[in-house]
């Protein structure tokens, strides 16, 4: 079978690890590698439970560290989402084997240069890591075949300010650069896709149980942190899991219902810090043309508007019934 080749940069909490999950056992993909930035947690717990993950579902998929603060904003994490150790306080017991010490940047670069055009990245945190690449080798950047980047929120509100979703806040210069970079092929895929009737329901969950594999008891358990915060401080009426729907999404276009190309600018200032700006109408494009920011723009996103939500969880429930 002539797999498809995926590279994937996550913070690795319990969301991130069903997405990672979902990847590592999808039949006709190859993961190049993972590369840990930080964000939900400190890089040397996202390496953890990125190896963790890797080991459960049998691979020997490389992981790498990446940077381990924003380029800019002060270093935050998300324990208090995901719980102290990012995976619910399940207290998994430590990976057999070590991260890689390679610069993955160097890896992807090396990975690119060998399979031009060919590579999805996927992003399941915040964009650092990206922009650092992007930073060194911006011409090697424009050859990946896609980039399907979890984050964001498309003219709704935000999950950890009023305006914005928590992977583009932890790091919005980043977000700017690789919203900038000109590759034809982005996809933002808003954190508000996961919500409302793409939850995991308790019926849903207790399904999941039902399969009796310890991938899908894994994918239940670790999240039953998010779960209590998605519930109590979101007001969601079940499971929101908005990294694996990101993947979902990378693994079968069929997921998305709704899609269309924007030009969407990330706020660095202000309240609104963090915000992913899209222009639905496309009034940037057109006259008059008297606002500074927003004339003479192009479209540079693929913004994903709709799912279909049976199909996602079905993607979801075929990696983990073995």
């Amino acid at each position: 079978m002539n797999k498809r080749k995926f590279f994937i940069d996550t913070d690795t909490a319990s969301d991130d690890a069903v997405a990672l999950l979902m990847a590592l056992e999808w039949e006709d993909v190859d993961v190049l590698g993972i590369s840990i930035v930080s964000g939900n947690m400190p890089i040397e717990q996202g390496s953890i439970n990125a190896r963790y993950t890797v080991e459960l579902c049998k691979k020997n998929t490389p992981v790498y560290i990446g940077a381990d603060k924003p380029l800019k904003k002060k270093r935050e994490h998300a324990d208090w989402f995901h719980g102290p150790d990012g995976m619910g306080g399940m207290n998994y017991p430590a990976p057999k084997h070590p991260e890689t010490e390679d610069d993955f940047i160097e890896v992807l670069r090396g990975h690119i240069d060998e399979n031009p055009n060919e590579i999805t990245l996927v992003t399941l945190g915040p964009l650092t890591n990206i922009a650092d690449f992007i930073i060194k080798y911006p011409d090697s950047f424009l050859l990946l075949k896609n980039i399907v980047i979890m984050g964001g929120a498309s003219n709704t509100v935000g999950n950890v300010t009023p305006a914005a979703e928590y992977n583009i806040w932890c790091d919005p210069e980043a977000a700017d650069i690789v919203f900038k970079s000109q590759h034809p092929d982005i996809t933002m895929v808003g954190w508000e896709l996961c919500r409302g009737g793409a939850n995991l329901t308790e019926e849903e969950m207790a399904y999941v149980y039902t399969f009796e594999t310890e991938k899908g008891d894994f994918t239940i358990d670790c999240n039953k942190h998010a779960l209590d915060s998605s519930k109590n401080w979101l007001g969601d009426p079940g499971l929101g899991l908005p990294d694996p729907v990101a993947m979902a999404v990378a693994l079968d276009k069929n997921v998305i219902k709704r899609e269309s190309k924007h030009n969407v600018q990330i706020a660095l200032e202000g309240p609104s810090r963090g915000m992913t700006i899209v222009d639905q109408l496309h009034v940037g494009e057109n006259e008059p043309n008297i606002d500074e920011w927003w004339s003479k723009t192009e479209r540079n996103i693929n913004v994903c508007w709709e799912i279909d939500n049976d199909a996602w969880k079905e993607a979801l429930y075929s990696t983990l019934k073995s």
